[in-house]
């Protein structure tokens, strides 16, 4: 069995990382190793992985193997049911859980039950970021969980973050990101929706960009996701099918705590309708959905 939490120094040496092989896992592992941490990499799809085998990092076959003598674990997966799938069984009382996940209310509720029937610290610290914050070790953490880890998991936050919010007891994280991602998704269809109206009625979609370039209607983001549909370059920094998965996950909290949100709704259903078709590009190509209808029609 594990014994990652036997023992545990103040600063901890070995970080399991399980998910190490994903947009944002793979840069995770990297930064910490590169922060002078030992780190034992697992992803599912091995193969997706072995690059970090370059970096000196520990590239292994199952999550049981990546846990057995780390300090902390730490999962970077697609959905709650791939997370607790990963850790079922190799939770040990004293272990803490670094869950960074976006998984929604329900997901970690079920992380924080199975962290605590196994006597385990559990950390919910969801990222805000994509795939190029994730390399260059700029992501923003939302950290929610015992008081008692701030202060060695702070080293870990450093090397793979450019900022660390702490939020209270665990699921403050999570409750935090769904609220931001609700913006982040409203934003990116936004774009996409005035793009192609630009295209539908004949204005050059960069003039658009270039009305709102400096001021106060102007947003990075905007520019970013923008330049990306004029040139149809969707190589994803977040994919559609994630993006649509976290839709549902803030129509889900809107709906439990009783909120009529229509807007999240409407970009809920839209993302799924694209996923079939761009589901593996960046979830700017929600442009393309709207772009192609017109087109059929």
């Amino acid at each position: 069995m594990p014994s990652f939490g036997a023992g545990t120094p103040l600063y901890m040496d070995t970080i399991a990382v399980l998910g190490a092989g994903g947009i944002m896992g793979r840069p995770i592992a990297s930064n910490l190793a590169k922060g002078g941490f030992e780190v034992r990499a697992w992803n599912r799809t091995r193969e997706r992985a072995e690059p970090l085998a370059d970096e000196g990092i520990a590239v292994v076959d199952s999550a049981a193997e990546a846990a057995d003598g780390s300090e902390v674990l730490l999962t970077m997966l697609s959905d709650a049911d791939a997370v607790v799938s990963s850790v079922e069984g190799i939770l040990e009382s004293g272990a803490t859980w670094l869950q960074m996940s976006t998984i929604g209310i329900e997901g970690t509720e079920r992380c924080a039950e199975l962290a605590d029937e196994a006597g385990a610290r559990f950390v919910d610290a969801p990222v805000l970021g994509t795939k190029a914050p994730a390399e260059q070790g700029e992501l923003v953490i939302m950290a929610s969980g015992p008081d008692s880890c701030r202060e060695r998991l702070e080293p870990i936050f450093d090397a793979i973050g450019k900022r660390t919010m702490w939020l209270g007891e665990a699921g403050g994280g999570t409750r935090l990101k769904v609220v931001v991602n609700n913006w982040i998704l409203s934003v990116v269809e936004a774009v996409g929706e005035t793009m192609a109206l630009a295209e539908g009625i004949d204005v050059r979609p960069e003039l658009f960009l270039e009305a709102i370039e400096g001021g106060p209607l102007d947003l990075p983001y905007a520019q970013t996701k923008g330049k990306a549909i004029i040139e149809r370059s969707f190589e994803p920094s977040f994919k559609l099918r994630l993006a649509a998965k976290d839709a549902t996950l803030v129509e889900e909290a809107a709906e439990r705590h009783g909120l009529d949100l229509p807007l999240i709704r409407a970009i809920r259903e839209r993302f799924d309708e694209g996923i079939d078709e761009h589901g593996e590009e960046d979830m700017a190509a929600t442009f393309l959905t709207t772009a192609e209808a017109r087109v059929r029609g």
